[in-house]
């Protein structure tokens, strides 16, 4: 079942990246809500501490992928509102 942990990963992160990078490119975050975003981070470094945990790939690079998308874009929601 380990294939289905990298479906879910692929997926998921693969779903995060478009709205990530429109975001990036275009430093509009006017739509977006600080409280969620921080709360969302939290959660996602949450996953990825558990992924280590379970020595779980999937987890652990999909994861990385999405905090570090999801930490630039807190960051421009930060300073750009």
């Amino acid at each position: 079942m380990e294939w289905m942990g990298y479906m879910a990963a692929v997926l998921t992160t693969a779903a995060f990246v478009p709205q990530a990078a429109k975001t990036i490119r275009s430093r509009d975050t006017s739509g977006i809500s600080l409280s969620m975003y921080v709360i969302f981070t939290i959660g996602i470094a949450c996953w990825f501490g558990y992924g280590i945990y379970l020595s779980s790939w999937p987890m652990i690079v999909s994861n990385l992928i999405t905090f570090v998308l999801a930490v630039v874009i807190l960051a421009l929601k930060v300073r750009h509102g």
